[in-house]
């Protein structure tokens, strides 16, 4: 059987409160993944060198992942989760007020460090809160954050092509997290008794195999999200003979994907099983980076990138999901150790893409796609087995 029996999720201001968190998260995820290909033109660096940001960014991630645990049972959740937009938001101001390439590095390493806190401490609390309903709440989590972040990149290519120029696009997320904490900063989700400290499993215990292999899928899925995320708008620009401004409107194609399958995938989290419904995602991405791959055609190319991004937009709710499920009780662990695989991936898969595209083209390099999700695909029907 493909499918499960529907359970209720039930929303509350809490929740709505995670929702909008991960809706400023995505301004700077998809503001930054946009500046990119106009920041390498003003930097005058090489591509292999742009992709050191998305290296940045994984170490930044990987630095706050270990620390995530410890920052959690010291402070709470709730205050990770503001700590890390506060945090954020600083790495977003340094891109904005820098032009050194070192200042920009440090830049997303900060953002991408500090936000990923509050994504994650996020996600752990939504699963706790939701219980059989975490995956459907973590995707429509992602769905709402999509939403929001959905117009930053035309809003960046907007500003590009004005006086004001691409970097006073960034300035939003500052704009809409001082709005959130003035409108909600003091709700949050109420904490049960013993969910911060886990004596015995969450101190340390050894994890089984399937854990690892769905951190491995999460790995896959991270990494080529984000070969989407910082090199999409280059092959557009491309295949299509667009200025690199324009073509970052091509994310918008992408992020709309994302937001549509969101919505989606947490209906269907409540009625098909998580591994059938990540197989099935997997299979409309690389569907949708084939029409991409090929086109030489700006709508086609639009179109594909809106099919890549419907499917992309299902892996990390559900391989975070499948990640959370297979630690045994020890969200916290789990989610820290998530946020480490996706550091990596995030470091991993960009910087390899830039140096692939230096060597072969970026048309070639960005047949590391399909190779990760065919990875991913083998790691899910080898852990469901």
């Amino acid at each position: 059987m493909t499918t499960i029996a529907p359970v209720q999720l039930t929303r509350d201001r809490a929740t709505w409160l995670v929702y909008l968190q991960l809706g400023v998260f995505a301004t700077y995820l998809y503001g930054l993944s946009a500046a990119l290909p106009m920041l390498r033109i003003d930097q005058g660096v090489s591509q292999a060198v742009a992709g050191l940001h998305g290296t940045a960014m994984a170490v930044g991630s990987i630095l706050t992942g270990l620390a995530l645990p410890w920052l959690t049972r010291r402070i709470g959740r709730r205050a990770v989760t503001w700590t890390g937009l506060a945090g954020m938001n600083a790495g977003v101001l340094l891109v904005v007020a820098g032009t050194a390439l070192p200042v920009t590095l440090l830049g997303y390493g900060i953002a991408s460090g500090m936000a990923s806190i509050t994504l994650y401490a996020g996600m752990a609390a939504l699963s706790d809160h939701h219980g059989p309903a975490g995956a459907a709440a973590i995707s429509e989590a992602n769905a709402v954050g999509v939403c929001v972040g959905i117009a930053a990149p035309f809003v960046v290519a907007s500003a590009a092509q004005t006086a004001l120029g691409w970097r006073a696009a960034l300035l939003m997320t500052p704009v809409l997290t001082v709005l959130l904490a003035l409108t909600m900063g003091r709700v949050w989700i109420p904490e049960r008794a013993g969910a911060e400290v886990r004596p015995g499993p969450e101190g340390g215990a050894r994890l089984g195999w399937r854990f690892h292999v769905a951190g491995a899928v999460l790995f896959c899925c991270v990494a080529l999200e984000f070969c989407f995320n910082l090199w999409a708008a280059k092959l557009f620009a491309d295949r299509t003979g667009l200025s690199a401004a324009v073509a970052a409107t091509g994310l918008t194609a992408f992020t709309a994907g994302l937001a549509a399958g969101r919505f989606a995938g947490a209906r269907l989290a409540l009625w098909v099983r998580p591994p059938v419904l990540l197989v099935g995602a997997l299979a409309l991405t690389a569907t949708g980076w084939t029409l991409f791959w090929l086109s030489r055609d700006p709508v086609l190319s639009y179109t594909g990138l809106a099919l890549s991004g419907l499917g992309v937009s299902l892996h990390f709710p559900l391989a975070l999901s499948r990640v959370l499920d297979a630690s045994g009780g020890r969200p916290d662990q789990a989610t820290a150790i998530a946020s480490i695989l996706a550091g990596l991936a995030v470091g991993i898969g960009p910087l390899l893409l830039g140096a692939l595209a230096d060597g072969f083209g970026i048309r070639w390099a960005f047949v590391m796609v399909p190779v990760l999700v065919g990875l991913a695909v083998g790691g899910v029907l080898v852990s469901s087995s």
